[in-house]
């Protein structure tokens, strides 16, 4: 019995995003991401999650669509870290060289997903 390579890459895929989105949601609400816990600038994380939300409806969670939602998630949580820093957000609690490194590990796991799902979509390009 074989495992074809999409069916396992778009199970990889599914797995690393709801860990990701799981430890967004656990260090932003629990520890603050972006100052001390109980910081309000955290719910900005939600919006990272909603619009994976948005995109599983929208998508109807096939992999090529799962892709192009896990891009703009990355690029939605690389924003909100690089204006937190740029702003001063956070300060003293999180200098700008852990909330960098924060938001570098979740955009990467993003990117990582979103690679497993255009694998999972068979090799079709992403921007299709």
């Amino acid at each position: 019995m074989s495992i074809s390579i999409p069916r396992t890459s778009y199970r990889a895929a599914v797995g690393l995003s709801l860990f990701a989105v799981s430890c967004l949601v656990w260090l932003s609400l629990g520890v603050g991401i972006i100052g001390s816990d109980g910081a309000r600038v955290n719910l900005l994380h939600g919006g990272v999650v909603l619009i994976g939300v948005a995109g599983c409806f929208i998508t109807r969670l096939r992999a090529a669509g799962m892709a192009r939602t896990l891009v703009a998630m990355a690029v939605t949580q690389a924003v909100i870290g690089l204006v937190a820093v740029l702003a001063g957000w956070g300060l003293p609690w999180s200098p700008p060289a852990e909330v960098l490194g924060l938001t570098a590990g979740f955009v990467s796991l993003f990117l990582g997903a979103a690679w497993l799902f255009q694998r999972g979509a068979g090799g079709r390009a992403v921007a299709s």
